[in-house]
């Protein structure tokens, strides 16, 4: 038997969606230790599995992996589009469950592609493979097409830089009570029309705040920094997608920024990729002020939700056989 944990992630964004420059994308995230998707796996002839997303992932493995089948058991899961990474984390934990049961090397960053992972944010896969902070450098601008590539003929962004977070670092993760975000072929529609009119300009200010703000803070272990930046990063992606997602965050999504952004125990806060899930920067010893805030940020928008207060991960998946 197989067993493969592995933790949610957070996406603050893209470097660059403007076709008027060189590289497209380059994303940013950091892997969170909760929640988790937790899967087993055993040999098997065919493949049995308990979940239905997780049964075409199995498929699909036992056909990358050239063996028989694999009973495979979802035990935990992450909530599903709400800006945590759930496709790519559950995809990748069946990949490396199905391979370890079978006394395979997984080589997720080859396959991810394979299983339609990857393809434009790295972050997903890189912290699968080792957690923490992570900058992915994007692909070749003259590389995009208007059309979506076939399944597994991109490969996954390089990671650029990448740093270990503070221990005592948290997040805040408000999950307000929306409906999910984007993914599938509305993403990848939403996705091409806003590069396809992306303004350049908001790229070059996103490398500024990267390149001074994000990468000097987290490296240096400065939180007020390393929060306030990655809130920028949001505001000028937000820029981008406002014609999508009806603002520069999407509903309810902006109150619930506005509300975190004026307490003092939080040092930033943003949506994580499609949302709805907003996230905020604080410490371990804030980290109980920043939870009522978000409680209270909840109330003030006049939302049901669930607030979670995660450490970050340091590590990758744990994988065991």
């Amino acid at each position: 038997m197989a067993r493969v944990v592995a933790g949610a992630r957070l996406h603050f964004g893209f470097q660059n969606l403007s076709l008027a420059h060189e590289r497209l994308y380059g994303s940013l995230g950091v892997a969170l230790d909760s929640p988790r998707v937790e899967v087993v796996a055993d040999p098997a002839e065919t493949v049995r599995c308990n979940h239905d997303d997780a049964s075409a992932y199995a498929r699909r493995a036992v056909e990358l992996l050239g063996v028989s089948g694999a009973d495979v058991t979802v035990e935990r899961t992450l909530p599903r589009h709400v800006g945590l990474g759930s496709g790519t984390q559950l995809a990748l934990a069946v990949l490396a469950a199905v391979a370890r049961a079978h006394g395979r090397n997984p080589r997720v960053r080859e396959r991810a592609p394979k299983l339609g992972r990857g393809g434009r944010s790295g972050v997903g896969v890189a912290t699968f493979e080792s957690g923490g902070f992570v900058l992915d450098s994007g692909h070749p601008t003259e590389r995009f097409t208007a059309d979506r590539p076939p399944r597994g003929e991109w490969s996954v962004p390089p990671v650029t830089a990448s740093h270990e977070v503070p221990d005592d670092w948290r997040f805040v993760v408000v999950h307000p009570d929306a409906e999910p975000g984007r993914s599938g072929d509305d993403e990848d529609a939403s996705m091409r029309s806003v590069v396809e009119r992306a303004d350049p300009s908001l790229a070059d200010e996103i490398a500024a705040v990267v390149t001074r703000r994000v990468l000097p803070a987290v490296a240096e272990g400065d939180p007020e920094t390393f929060g306030a930046a990655l809130a920028e990063v949001g505001r000028l992606n937000g820029a981008w997608y406002a014609d999508e997602q009806g603002g520069v965050y999407r509903p309810p999504v902006g109150e619930l920024v506005a509300e975190l952004s004026g307490t003092t125990a939080i040092a930033g806060a943003g949506q994580s990729s499609w949302g709805p899930a907003v996230y905020a920067v604080t410490t371990d010893e804030r980290a109980p002020a920043a939870r009522e805030a978000a409680h209270a940020a909840l109330s003030a928008a006049g939302v049901g939700g669930e607030v979670v207060v995660a450490e970050p991960r340091n590590r990758g998946a744990e994988i065991d056989a």
